[in-house]
Protein backbone atom coordinates (compact mmCIF):
# COMPACT_ATOMS: atom_id res chain seq x y z
CA UNK A 1 0.00 0.00 0.00
CA UNK A 2 1.57 2.98 -1.46
CA UNK A 3 1.41 6.20 1.60
CA UNK A 4 1.66 9.63 1.09
CA UNK A 5 0.90 12.60 3.96
CA UNK A 6 0.72 15.97 3.68
CA UNK A 7 1.19 18.59 6.57
CA UNK A 8 0.15 22.17 6.64
CA UNK A 9 3.49 23.51 7.15
CA UNK A 10 7.12 22.49 8.98
CA UNK A 11 8.15 25.22 11.64
CA UNK A 12 8.36 23.37 14.92
CA UNK A 13 7.65 20.21 16.49
CA UNK A 14 4.49 20.97 17.94
CA UNK A 15 1.14 18.71 18.61
CA UNK A 16 0.55 17.83 14.79
CA UNK A 17 4.08 17.44 14.16
CA UNK A 18 4.09 14.98 16.85
CA UNK A 19 1.04 13.31 14.65
CA UNK A 20 3.54 13.48 11.64
CA UNK A 21 6.38 11.17 13.06
CA UNK A 22 4.13 9.07 14.97
CA UNK A 23 2.30 8.63 11.52
CA UNK A 24 5.85 8.17 9.91
CA UNK A 25 6.17 5.35 12.22
CA UNK A 26 3.58 3.06 10.99
CA UNK A 27 4.14 4.08 7.90
CA UNK A 28 8.23 4.49 7.28
CA UNK A 29 9.08 5.89 3.87
CA UNK A 30 5.98 7.78 3.36
CA UNK A 31 6.78 10.94 1.57
CA UNK A 32 5.37 14.04 3.66
CA UNK A 33 3.81 17.10 1.62
CA UNK A 34 3.90 20.46 2.96
CA UNK A 35 3.58 24.13 1.73
CA UNK A 36 7.20 25.03 3.48
CA UNK A 37 10.06 23.76 5.60
CA UNK A 38 12.31 26.24 8.42
CA UNK A 39 14.26 23.65 10.14
CA UNK A 40 15.59 26.32 12.91
CA UNK A 41 13.27 25.21 15.80
CA UNK A 42 13.07 21.44 14.41
CA UNK A 43 14.77 18.58 15.48
CA UNK A 44 18.00 16.61 13.76
CA UNK A 45 15.38 13.69 13.57
CA UNK A 46 13.34 15.80 10.82
CA UNK A 47 16.31 15.46 8.40
CA UNK A 48 15.20 11.98 7.95
CA UNK A 49 12.32 12.37 6.30
CA UNK A 50 10.95 12.41 3.09
CA UNK A 51 9.76 16.43 2.83
CA UNK A 52 8.29 17.45 -0.44
CA UNK A 53 8.02 21.19 -0.54
CA UNK A 54 5.73 23.60 -2.26
CA UNK A 55 6.51 26.89 -4.19
CA UNK A 56 6.01 28.82 -1.38
CA UNK A 57 9.02 27.51 -0.23
CA UNK A 58 10.75 30.09 -2.24
CA UNK A 59 8.45 33.32 -1.25
CA UNK A 60 10.35 36.28 -0.20
CA UNK A 61 10.80 36.87 3.58
CA UNK A 62 8.57 33.75 4.14
CA UNK A 63 9.99 32.91 7.50
CA UNK A 64 9.39 36.46 8.64
CA UNK A 65 5.82 36.66 7.13
CA UNK A 66 4.92 33.50 6.39
CA UNK A 67 0.98 34.30 7.74
CA UNK A 68 0.45 37.07 4.83
CA UNK A 69 0.74 34.01 2.33
CA UNK A 70 -1.75 31.97 4.00
CA UNK A 71 -4.30 32.81 1.04
CA UNK A 72 -1.77 30.31 -1.16
CA UNK A 73 -1.76 27.84 0.91
CA UNK A 74 -5.27 26.31 -0.90
CA UNK A 75 -2.77 26.52 -4.24
CA UNK A 76 0.16 25.26 -3.13
CA UNK A 77 -1.70 21.86 -1.75
CA UNK A 78 -3.54 21.67 -5.11
CA UNK A 79 -0.15 21.95 -6.64
CA UNK A 80 1.24 18.58 -5.97
CA UNK A 81 0.75 15.25 -8.07
CA UNK A 82 -0.44 12.29 -6.01
CA UNK A 83 -1.06 10.40 -8.49
CA UNK A 84 0.15 6.66 -7.51
CA UNK A 85 -0.98 6.37 -3.56
CA UNK A 86 -3.39 4.24 -2.90
CA UNK A 87 -4.06 6.65 0.75
CA UNK A 88 -3.10 10.44 1.28
CA UNK A 89 -3.51 10.55 4.89
CA UNK A 90 -3.88 14.94 5.40
CA UNK A 91 -2.88 15.94 8.76
CA UNK A 92 -5.01 19.35 8.34
CA UNK A 93 -5.54 22.53 10.72
CA UNK A 94 -6.42 24.62 7.86
CA UNK A 95 -5.44 23.88 3.71
CA UNK A 96 -3.64 20.38 3.19
CA UNK A 97 -7.14 18.20 3.23
CA UNK A 98 -7.55 20.05 -0.01
CA UNK A 99 -4.80 18.38 -1.87
CA UNK A 100 -6.35 16.60 -5.62
CA UNK A 101 -6.61 12.89 -5.43
CA UNK A 102 -7.74 10.73 -8.01
CA UNK A 103 -10.91 8.68 -7.70
CA UNK A 104 -8.16 5.50 -6.97
CA UNK A 105 -7.15 7.18 -3.59
CA UNK A 106 -8.52 7.31 -0.77
CA UNK A 107 -8.13 11.23 1.44
CA UNK A 108 -8.30 10.21 4.98
CA UNK A 109 -7.47 13.69 6.72
CA UNK A 110 -6.71 13.68 10.11
CA UNK A 111 -8.41 16.92 11.59
CA UNK A 112 -6.99 19.10 14.05
CA UNK A 113 -10.09 22.16 13.50
CA UNK A 114 -11.86 23.58 9.95
CA UNK A 115 -9.62 26.42 8.99
CA UNK A 116 -9.60 28.63 12.22
CA UNK A 117 -8.73 31.55 10.22
CA UNK A 118 -12.42 30.79 8.24
CA UNK A 119 -14.22 29.44 10.39
CA UNK A 120 -12.88 31.58 14.03
CA UNK A 121 -11.69 34.90 13.18
CA UNK A 122 -12.91 36.58 15.95
CA UNK A 123 -10.38 34.01 17.97
CA UNK A 124 -7.49 36.43 16.08
CA UNK A 125 -7.54 39.70 17.07
CA UNK A 126 -4.97 40.47 14.02
CA UNK A 127 -7.70 40.38 12.00
CA UNK A 128 -9.87 43.39 13.38
CA UNK A 129 -8.07 45.83 12.45
CA UNK A 130 -8.97 49.44 13.53
CA UNK A 131 -8.54 50.75 9.90
CA UNK A 132 -11.83 50.11 7.53
CA UNK A 133 -9.69 49.56 4.52
CA UNK A 134 -7.34 46.69 6.39
CA UNK A 135 -10.42 45.15 8.21
CA UNK A 136 -12.28 45.08 4.50
CA UNK A 137 -9.52 44.01 3.18
CA UNK A 138 -9.02 41.13 5.72
CA UNK A 139 -12.91 39.88 5.40
CA UNK A 140 -12.66 39.39 1.84
CA UNK A 141 -9.76 36.66 2.35
CA UNK A 142 -11.70 35.64 4.84
CA UNK A 143 -14.39 35.05 2.90
CA UNK A 144 -12.85 33.80 0.08
CA UNK A 145 -11.21 31.28 2.32
CA UNK A 146 -14.44 29.90 4.06
CA UNK A 147 -15.49 29.26 0.64
CA UNK A 148 -12.32 27.36 -0.03
CA UNK A 149 -12.25 24.88 2.57
CA UNK A 150 -16.19 24.24 2.57
CA UNK A 151 -15.83 22.93 -1.12
CA UNK A 152 -12.04 21.60 -0.72
CA UNK A 153 -14.29 19.43 2.41
CA UNK A 154 -15.85 17.47 -0.10
CA UNK A 155 -12.66 16.07 -1.17
CA UNK A 156 -12.06 14.31 1.93
CA UNK A 157 -13.27 10.70 1.96
CA UNK A 158 -13.39 9.74 5.51
CA UNK A 159 -12.56 12.70 8.28
CA UNK A 160 -11.15 11.89 11.82
CA UNK A 161 -11.44 14.07 14.21
CA UNK A 162 -8.94 14.75 16.86
CA UNK A 163 -11.69 15.31 20.07
CA UNK A 164 -15.15 14.96 20.31
CA UNK A 165 -15.20 19.03 20.25
CA UNK A 166 -13.43 18.81 17.07
CA UNK A 167 -15.95 16.38 15.67
CA UNK A 168 -18.92 18.59 16.42
CA UNK A 169 -17.45 21.49 13.95
CA UNK A 170 -16.37 19.12 11.09
CA UNK A 171 -20.48 18.32 11.71
CA UNK A 172 -20.99 21.95 11.77
CA UNK A 173 -19.28 23.53 9.17
CA UNK A 174 -18.60 20.64 6.91
CA UNK A 175 -21.98 18.68 7.01
CA UNK A 176 -19.39 15.40 7.44
CA UNK A 177 -19.48 13.18 10.21
CA UNK A 178 -16.41 11.98 12.20
CA UNK A 179 -14.71 9.11 13.79
CA UNK A 180 -12.50 10.39 16.79
CA UNK A 181 -9.28 9.07 17.73
CA UNK A 182 -7.39 11.11 19.69
CA UNK A 183 -3.78 12.08 19.25
CA UNK A 184 -1.23 10.07 20.31
CA UNK A 185 1.20 11.60 23.37
CA UNK A 186 4.59 10.36 24.14
CA UNK A 187 3.47 9.83 27.88
CA UNK A 188 7.02 7.54 28.73
CA UNK A 189 8.70 10.62 27.87
CA UNK A 190 7.59 12.12 30.82
CA UNK A 191 7.93 10.00 33.77
CA UNK A 192 6.63 11.07 37.33
CA UNK A 193 10.02 12.03 39.63
CA UNK A 194 9.75 13.62 42.94
CA UNK A 195 11.47 17.12 43.10
CA UNK A 196 10.97 20.59 44.08
CA UNK A 197 8.19 22.22 43.24
CA UNK A 198 7.82 25.69 43.54
CA UNK A 199 6.02 27.65 40.24
CA UNK A 200 3.20 27.02 38.25
CA UNK A 201 4.00 26.64 34.22
CA UNK A 202 2.39 27.65 31.31
CA UNK A 203 3.24 25.87 27.94
CA UNK A 204 2.34 27.39 24.55
CA UNK A 205 2.62 29.38 21.57
CA UNK A 206 2.59 32.77 22.21
CA UNK A 207 -0.39 33.74 20.06
CA UNK A 208 -4.05 35.29 21.13
CA UNK A 209 -6.60 32.15 20.74
CA UNK A 210 -4.14 30.58 23.41
CA UNK A 211 -5.08 33.45 25.82
CA UNK A 212 -2.13 33.25 27.73
CA UNK A 213 -2.70 36.71 29.02
CA UNK A 214 -5.29 35.09 31.29
CA UNK A 215 -2.67 33.38 33.51
CA UNK A 216 0.10 36.33 32.82
CA UNK A 217 -2.53 38.71 34.37
CA UNK A 218 -3.54 36.14 36.88
CA UNK A 219 -0.34 35.30 38.45
CA UNK A 220 0.57 39.09 38.24
CA UNK A 221 -1.94 40.33 40.47
CA UNK A 222 -1.56 37.16 42.66
CA UNK A 223 2.09 37.50 43.06
CA UNK A 224 2.82 34.10 42.56
CA UNK A 225 5.81 32.39 40.19
CA UNK A 226 4.74 31.48 36.56
CA UNK A 227 6.96 30.35 34.43
CA UNK A 228 5.75 30.55 30.50
CA UNK A 229 7.80 28.36 27.95
CA UNK A 230 7.02 29.41 24.35
CA UNK A 231 7.25 32.07 21.89
CA UNK A 232 5.09 33.86 19.26
CA UNK A 233 4.10 37.21 18.17
CA UNK A 234 2.16 37.75 21.49
CA UNK A 235 5.73 37.83 23.74
CA UNK A 236 6.44 41.27 23.87
CA UNK A 237 2.57 42.24 24.43
CA UNK A 238 2.64 39.89 27.39
CA UNK A 239 6.37 40.58 29.01
CA UNK A 240 4.70 44.42 29.06
CA UNK A 241 1.64 43.44 30.94
CA UNK A 242 3.98 40.99 33.46
CA UNK A 243 4.97 41.28 36.91
CA UNK A 244 8.15 40.42 38.77
CA UNK A 245 6.74 36.77 39.00
CA UNK A 246 6.24 36.12 35.66
CA UNK A 247 9.46 34.59 33.77
CA UNK A 248 9.47 34.02 30.24
CA UNK A 249 11.60 31.54 29.18
CA UNK A 250 11.15 31.58 25.50
CA UNK A 251 11.27 28.26 23.15
CA UNK A 252 12.93 25.41 25.51
CA UNK A 253 14.35 22.67 23.71
CA UNK A 254 12.50 19.18 23.88
CA UNK A 255 15.02 17.56 26.26
CA UNK A 256 14.64 20.19 29.00
CA UNK A 257 10.95 19.83 29.01
CA UNK A 258 9.97 16.73 30.96
CA UNK A 259 12.32 18.55 33.64
CA UNK A 260 10.28 22.06 33.70
CA UNK A 261 6.97 19.89 33.81
CA UNK A 262 7.90 17.80 36.67
CA UNK A 263 9.11 20.57 38.90
CA UNK A 264 6.19 23.03 38.55
CA UNK A 265 3.27 22.46 41.06
CA UNK A 266 0.10 22.69 38.30
CA UNK A 267 0.37 23.44 34.98
CA UNK A 268 -1.28 26.36 33.49
CA UNK A 269 -4.34 25.89 30.62
CA UNK A 270 -6.05 29.07 29.81
CA UNK A 271 -7.13 28.70 26.26
CA UNK A 272 -9.84 26.62 24.64
CA UNK A 273 -7.67 23.90 23.02
CA UNK A 274 -8.96 21.72 20.04
CA UNK A 275 -7.40 18.55 22.32
CA UNK A 276 -4.56 19.90 23.78
CA UNK A 277 -1.37 16.88 24.44
CA UNK A 278 0.58 19.45 26.89
CA UNK A 279 -1.86 18.73 29.67
CA UNK A 280 -1.73 15.16 28.63
CA UNK A 281 2.04 15.31 29.21
CA UNK A 282 1.25 17.52 32.43
CA UNK A 283 -0.37 14.63 33.85
CA UNK A 284 1.82 12.08 32.74
CA UNK A 285 4.37 13.43 35.03
CA UNK A 286 2.33 13.46 37.60
CA UNK A 287 1.58 17.05 37.76
CA UNK A 288 -2.48 18.87 37.75
CA UNK A 289 -3.89 20.92 35.44
CA UNK A 290 -5.58 24.59 35.86
CA UNK A 291 -7.82 24.92 32.95
CA UNK A 292 -10.41 26.45 30.81
CA UNK A 293 -13.49 23.92 31.21
CA UNK A 294 -13.71 24.10 27.38
CA UNK A 295 -12.54 22.22 24.61
CA UNK A 296 -11.08 19.27 24.45
CA UNK A 297 -9.68 19.34 28.06
CA UNK A 298 -12.90 18.51 29.05
CA UNK A 299 -12.37 15.02 27.32
CA UNK A 300 -8.47 14.90 28.77
CA UNK A 301 -8.69 15.81 32.13
CA UNK A 302 -11.33 15.35 34.87
CA UNK A 303 -12.61 18.34 37.38
CA UNK A 304 -11.45 17.57 40.86
CA UNK A 305 -9.41 14.20 39.89
CA UNK A 306 -6.82 15.48 37.35
CA UNK A 307 -7.11 19.01 37.25
CA UNK A 308 -8.85 22.14 38.73
CA UNK A 309 -11.19 24.00 36.22
CA UNK A 310 -12.39 27.52 35.75
CA UNK A 311 -15.68 28.31 33.94
CA UNK A 312 -15.02 31.64 32.06
CA UNK A 313 -11.95 32.83 29.95
CA UNK A 314 -11.39 35.94 32.55
CA UNK A 315 -8.92 36.42 35.33
CA UNK A 316 -11.40 36.67 38.21
CA UNK A 317 -12.39 32.68 37.01
CA UNK A 318 -8.73 31.62 36.56
CA UNK A 319 -7.79 33.40 40.33
CA UNK A 320 -10.68 31.65 41.64
CA UNK A 321 -9.33 28.02 40.37
CA UNK A 322 -5.99 28.83 42.15
CA UNK A 323 -7.49 29.85 45.61
CA UNK A 324 -9.32 26.22 44.87
CA UNK A 325 -6.08 24.36 44.17
CA UNK A 326 -4.44 22.29 46.81
CA UNK A 327 -1.39 20.33 45.61
CA UNK A 328 -2.22 17.56 48.41
CA UNK A 329 -5.33 16.56 46.35
CA UNK A 330 -3.91 14.79 43.94
CA UNK A 331 -1.97 11.82 43.28
CA UNK A 332 0.88 11.81 41.35
CA UNK A 333 0.67 7.97 40.54
CA UNK A 334 -3.24 8.17 39.81
CA UNK A 335 -2.38 11.61 37.52
CA UNK A 336 0.12 9.06 35.51
CA UNK A 337 -1.97 6.48 35.19
CA UNK A 338 -4.88 8.36 33.57
CA UNK A 339 -2.26 10.12 30.63
CA UNK A 340 -1.21 6.28 30.07
CA UNK A 341 -4.93 6.23 27.95
CA UNK A 342 -3.75 8.61 25.47
CA UNK A 343 -0.61 6.87 24.45
CA UNK A 344 1.12 6.26 21.42
CA UNK A 345 0.23 2.75 21.44
CA UNK A 346 -3.11 3.39 21.39
CA UNK A 347 -2.99 5.71 18.64
CA UNK A 348 -1.16 3.18 16.11
CA UNK A 349 -3.34 0.72 16.77
CA UNK A 350 -6.41 3.06 16.30
CA UNK A 351 -5.19 4.91 13.28
CA UNK A 352 -3.89 1.98 11.61
CA UNK A 353 -7.04 -0.19 11.75
CA UNK A 354 -9.44 2.55 10.83
CA UNK A 355 -7.16 2.78 7.47
CA UNK A 356 -6.93 -0.66 6.80
CA UNK A 357 -10.87 -1.18 7.12
CA UNK A 358 -11.00 1.76 4.78
CA UNK A 359 -8.98 0.50 1.93
CA UNK A 360 -10.59 -3.19 2.17
CA UNK A 361 -13.86 -1.43 2.03
CA UNK A 362 -12.35 0.45 -1.40
CA UNK A 363 -10.76 -2.57 -2.75
CA UNK A 364 -7.81 -0.59 -3.04
CA UNK A 365 -4.29 -1.54 -2.88
CA UNK A 366 -2.81 -4.66 -1.31
CA UNK A 367 -6.32 -5.35 0.30
CA UNK A 368 -8.02 -5.07 -2.83
CA UNK A 369 -7.75 -4.94 -6.55
CA UNK A 370 -3.67 -5.28 -7.41
CA UNK A 371 -1.99 -2.00 -8.87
Amino acid sequence: MRVAIAHEWLTTLGGSERVVETLLEEYPGAPVYTTFLSDRNLPESVAGWDVRTSFVQNLPFLHRISQKYIPLFPLAFESFDLTGYDVVITSSSACSKGVLTGPETLNICYCYTPLRYAWQPHLDSRLGNANPMVKACNDLVVHYLRLWDRLASDRVDHFIAISEHVAARIAKFYRREATVIYPPVDVERFPVVKCPRDYFLVVSRLVPYKRVELAVKAFTRLGLPLKVVGDGPERERLEAMAGPTIEFLGFVPEKDLPGLISGCLALVFPGEEDFGIVPVEAMAAGRPVIGLARGGLKESAIDGKTAVMFPEATVESLIDAVARFRPGDFNPAKLSRHAARFSKERFRKEFSQFVDARVKEAGIGPAGRSR
